[in-house]
């Protein structure tokens, strides 16, 4: 199966944007068990190459067609060098992620090992991820950034609760939309061998680690609460928002004159020692959002929210009862219909 590099699929028609609003999540994830069971045993001889979907986490990612099923997947590969011992517990590892059953988690299809290299094959997203998703608009609204914070969440608890783990990379490439405007976290740590082999071959982001993980502090649930409020200012923004030199200038689309020329490790002192970055109160933002981001950038770990208290807020709260349009929303940005206006729908 080859690989040709600068393909891009073709954005999602406008006609998709009225389907099925009212249908349920766990009906969606009855389809997913119904498509994997349909695809069943993998085999990578039996895919064809659509195209290339981005890179990330010591891998590339494909669109791939399973021929006997006629299903559409994503497909992961990463070229790690290891033993038979460690690629046995690897595969092994990676045997949890289907049991892996949340509206909140890209579906899990298998995974195999063949020439050097883990492939994953995973539930395709034709709204793919949110830096996807930032590089054909402007900024995210907020009414936008409600819904993904909620998914968000319920995500992070379904891992926590049912398989005991972070998430240990939130950020917008790992989270993925799609045209029935449902929003799912993928590259979540199950496996500790290969995230350990990863490690071992790829230099992965820094950018959203939290400061007490770049200080080589102990760490908990409340680093994924800081990358996922690190997450919403950059896609409330439009831009990466470490350093900041003034929020307003930022959402008006001025880089902060440093972010260009900083070194990776000027970058990580800036997070440890820096104020953490934030975004502009009303008129443009909610007293609301701007706190909920606020809170969740605190230095302290223990000053943030954890699981339990952050559904409490009053933007999650309200996020959770406002009706809002994402699959809408999703094919204008994919179609390059103007999608920014902070109105909800």
């Amino acid at each position: 199966m080859s690989r040709r590099d600068g393909f891009r699929p073709p954005p999602l028609p406008l006609e998709r944007i009225r389907h099925e609003r009212e249908e349920e999540p766990n009906d969606r994830l009855e389809d997913f068990f119904n498509r994997r069971q349909i695809v069943g045993n993998l085999n990578p001889d039996d895919l064809v190459y659509m195209g290339d979907l981005g890179q990330g986490n010591g891998g590339f990612v494909t669109k791939v067609k399973h021929v006997p099923s006629n299903q559409v997947l994503a497909r992961k590969v990463i070229r790690l060098e290891v033993n038979v011992a460690e690629k046995n517990r690897i595969m092994q590892e990676l045997e949890v992620l289907k049991d892996c059953n949340s509206p909140y988690i890209v579906g899990y299809f298998g995974a195999c090992h063949r020439n050097g290299e883990i492939n994953l094959f995973m539930e395709y997203m034709d709204g793919r991820s949110l830096d996807s998703i930032l590089s054909k608009t402007t900024r995210i609204r907020e009414d936008i950034l409600g819904k993904i914070t909620l998914s968000v969440i319920k995500g992070l608890t379904y891992l926590r609760e049912k398989l005991n783990i972070m998430h240990r990379d939130i950020k917008p490439s790992n989270i993925l939309v799609n045209s029935h405007g449902q929003v799912k976290l993928c590259d979540f740590g199950v496996s500790g061998q290969l995230i350990d082999s990863i490690a071992q071959t790829f230099v992965g982001t820094k950018q959203y680690m939290s400061p007490e993980r770049l200080g080589g502090k102990s760490y908990s649930v409340q680093s994924d609460i800081w990358s996922l409020g690190l997450t919403l200012v950059e896609l409330a923004l439009g831009m990466y928002p470490i350093p900041q030199h003034d929020p307003m200038r930022m959402y008006e689309g001025e880089a902060s004159p440093e972010a260009s020329r900083m070194p990776v490790f000027a970058l990580m002192d800036s997070i440890i020692n820096d104020p953490p970055p934030t975004i502009p109160g009303p008129p443009i933002f909610t007293a609301e959002f701007k706190d909920f981001v606020d809170r969740c950038l605190k230095k302290l770990p223990h000053e943030r929210f954890d699981l339990r208290t952050i559904v409490q807020h009053k933007f999650v709260q309200n996020a959770e009862m406002s009706h809002v349009d994402v699959d809408l929303w999703v094919c204008q940005v994919c179609s390059g219909a103007n999608a920014t206006s902070n109105v909800t729908v």
